[in-house]
């Protein structure tokens, strides 16, 4: 490691309580985590506070507990929360709190063996259901960080923890003089991608490369987002921790051809790795999935979270991702996704589609924007990889050749 460990983790703290959800004074603070997580958790918790936060609440989950219950625990029961854990989400829809949730799962194989069904049934849908608001609507400020531990570090392939947080440290740009300064340099760079983009007004995108030619319809409601967003409260904002894409929510009907993963991802709720996944798309649904490995568990979600077959976000990732450029896979959603351009089945973002926040889920779906109780992203791109954005008219323009942004406004 390149400088002290509590050097960094101090750095690491203030960018995320600073930029990653801004805290306000007087904010309430939720952060949520995994026991060995628990210096980032405090580091995160001391810059709250320093910055005026009211309240700070961090919520350990232990992934041993549920494969126990997934395990031994009767079947009736699986999935099913309790009411003091509703009382609580439903007091943020008044509180608005800062929610900081620490990813990097140290235990990937802990779920191995276990029956996929039952491990799909633990997914807690109705606790999902009354949190999911929150973020996909921009209620609250919220991030997605990386919290590197020793179990990561063993399932990433580095030599120790020390190693993975240099690798963190370079993908958050905590390693530039001042990382607050580069990420809103990149933040700028991104939103320019996404200018273009609308400026061009696509109706359509188009992925072709080995084992994909995969083309994906626009609304007119679509919109192209990228670095930062707002709170509905006007606080700005940065979603992901790190961050390299510009992405949009497609209409989620109108999705036609075959794809196939250009990396390996975990699919953390069936505690599965996945790799060489190839999917059959017509009629914007996902009609059939094969994977080299973890296809049952792909199939065990799409059978039980309704609408996870259709797609909610298109993402573009170039070559100077920092992510991509530690060269590592990280075998974590946050981090995967961000080494090449990717497409999410599952719940699509009011951000990315205008005039969608104050309608119904229903109301949504009717307008072309998928709902559901899941987001799963999967890399596609690659520098074999190009796509192409596609006018009303049939003409096309190319966005990404060899891996490079190209499209110009």
């Amino acid at each position: 490691m390149t400088e002290p460990f509590d050097h960094l983790l101090e750095k690491y703290a203030r960018l995320v309580v600073r930029v990653g959800v801004n805290v306000q004074p007087g904010q309430h603070v939720v952060v949520s985590a995994l026991p060995e997580q628990a210096d980032a958790a405090r580091a995160i918790a001391d810059e709250a506070y320093r910055v005026g936060a009211s309240r700070v609440e961090i919520t350990y989950n232990d992934p041993f507990v549920k494969r126990a219950a997934v395990e031994h625990g009767p079947e009736e029961l699986l999935g099913t929360s309790q009411e003091h854990e509703f009382v609580r989400a439903r007091g943020w829809k008044q509180s608005r709190p800062a929610m900081i949730s620490l990813t990097g799962n140290p235990h990937p194989t802990l779920m191995d063996g276990l029956d996929p069904a039952r491990l799909a049934k633990a997914i807690p849908i109705e606790l999902v259901q009354e949190t999911m608001p929150l973020i996909t609507t921009n209620q609250v400020a919220w991030t997605v960080v990386g919290a590197p531990t020793k179990g990561w570090a063993d399932s990433v392939g580095v030599s120790d923890v020390t190693a993975l947080w240099d690798a963190v440290a370079t993908s958050m740009r905590l390693d530039e003089a001042d990382p607050v300064a580069a990420w809103q340099a990149h933040v700028a760079k991104l939103k320019d991608r996404a200018a273009i983009l609308n400026e061009h007004g696509f109706d359509r995108v188009r992925y072709r490369g080995p084992g994909t030619d995969l083309t994906l319809g626009l609304t007119p409601r679509s919109r192209w987002v990228g670095g930062s967003v707002e709170n509905e409260a006007g606080v700005e904002f940065v979603p992901n921790m790190p961050t390299e894409e510009v992405f949009v929510s497609p209409d989620w009907r109108r999705a036609e051809g075959v794809v196939r993963t250009s990396a390996p991802f975990f699919l953390a709720s069936m505690g599965a790795l996945v790799e060489g996944l190839a999917l059959e798309v017509r009629d914007g649904t996902v009609t059939g999935a094969t994977a080299e490995r973890g296809e049952e568990a792909v199939q065990a979600q799409f059978d039980l979270i309704p609408r996870s077959r259709h797609f909610g976000e298109v993402a573009i990732v170039d070559a100077d991702s920092a992510v991509a450029a530690t060269g590592l896979v990280y075998k974590d959603m946050l981090f995967d996704e961000n080494v090449g351009s990717h497409i999410a089945w599952g719940m699509g973002y009011t951000t990315a589609m205008d005039d969608t926040v104050g309608l119904t889920p229903e109301q949504r779906i009717d307008e072309g924007l998928n709902q559901a109780n899941t987001h799963v992203d999967i890399v596609i791109g690659s520098p074999e990889v190009q796509i192409d954005g596609i006018h009303a008219d049939g003409s096309t323009v190319a966005v990404t050749r060899g891996n490079q942004f190209v499209l110009t406004d």
